[in-house]
């Protein structure tokens, strides 16, 4: 690549750095991204690229499989239910050692290699994501009560106190946050990353909600990537079962950040490196993205 052609994709890129300059942009990591140490490496140099050039960007991973792996070595049997891990009390002291103790410093730890200022925190921390209990219903047949199925210490988000993420972006900081939820008596929950991310954007209206996943997408009938959705087709997806197991938190989650004023929600794959920098200062773009109503698309 020549001198000139550097210049020209630099300068492709600038009505994007004045579009989201001063935004914040939330992005759940998560997937094969936080296993790659090539994929490791690129999305830390994409968040502190996106921070240098005036974004505000704000981290939730997740770490499903690194919880598994840990139980399994402590002699514990991963337990699932309807997508959902049971977690009792011996199994939340591993979820909360491994995101928290473990990869939350993790990728703390690389972004500030790659030159960033990033500060892990929990949901824990100054009350950031208060959660209720949540429980199972699953459908026993018509005219039958739905039996009610307890999966123990798994949250789902109640409220989002954002002033502690505030804070810490006024004083030029990258927070990362671990998804887990602090409850009633002050106990530890487990939280679902995607919901905990939107959850956490809709309380900042933040500019973009962005998943990095292992996915290309939402996909329709005929597994065709869905390039552009509208907030109001979220529900028949999920009814028609075209979105199933894991897309589903991600859809609902979207749903509701942009219910609450965030701009766009994109869905991206992050198996690909740089995938980020890509989606946000480039034409082409990735993934799907969901806008909220039935309006001319314009990228930015």
């Amino acid at each position: 690549m020549d001198i000139l052609e550097k210049a020209r994709i630099l300068i492709s890129a600038l009505p994007y750095f004045r579009n989201f300059y001063g935004k914040i942009i939330v992005i759940k990591y998560g997937g094969h991204a936080m296993v790659a140490e090539d994929l490791k490496q690129a999305f830390s140099q994409d968040i502190v690229l996106m921070k240098y050039v005036g974004i505000k960007p704000i981290i939730v991973h997740g770490g499903g499989p690194q919880i598994s792996q840990v139980m399994e070595k402590m002699g514990l049997k991963p337990t699932f239910i309807e997508g959902q891990r049971v977690t009792d009390a011996e199994t939340m002291n591993v979820v909360e050692m491994v995101l928290v103790g473990t990869v939350n410093k993790q990728i703390v730890s690389l972004i500030n290699q790659a030159g960033g200022k990033a500060v892990g925190l929990s949901g824990r921390d100054g009350n950031l994501i208060e959660v209720e209990k949540m429980t199972l219903y699953r459908y026993t047949g018509e005219d039958r009560p739905p039996e009610i199925i307890d999966i123990g210490r798994v949250g789902k988000v109640k409220q989002v106190n954002p002033e502690v993420l505030l804070t810490l972006i006024e004083k030029d900081f990258i927070p990362v946050i671990a998804p887990v939820g602090v409850g009633p008596g002050g106990e530890a929950y487990n939280v679902n990353a995607d919901l905990v991310a939107g959850a956490i954007a809709g309380s900042l209206k933040a500019e973009k909600l962005i998943y990095l996943s292992d996915i290309t997408g939402v996909l329709d009938e005929e597994g065709v990537l869905i390039s552009t959705l509208y907030v109001d087709q979220i529900e028949e997806l999920i009814e028609r079962k075209i979105a199933r197991g894991g897309m589903i938190p991600k859809l609902k989650s979207a749903k509701k950040a942009l219910n609450q004023g965030v701009k766009k929600v994109h869905i991206i794959d992050g198996r690909i490196p740089h995938s980020l920098l890509i989606e946000l200062f480039t034409d082409e773009g990735l993934g799907t993205q969901i806008l909220p109503r039935d309006e001319e698309v314009i990228n930015e």
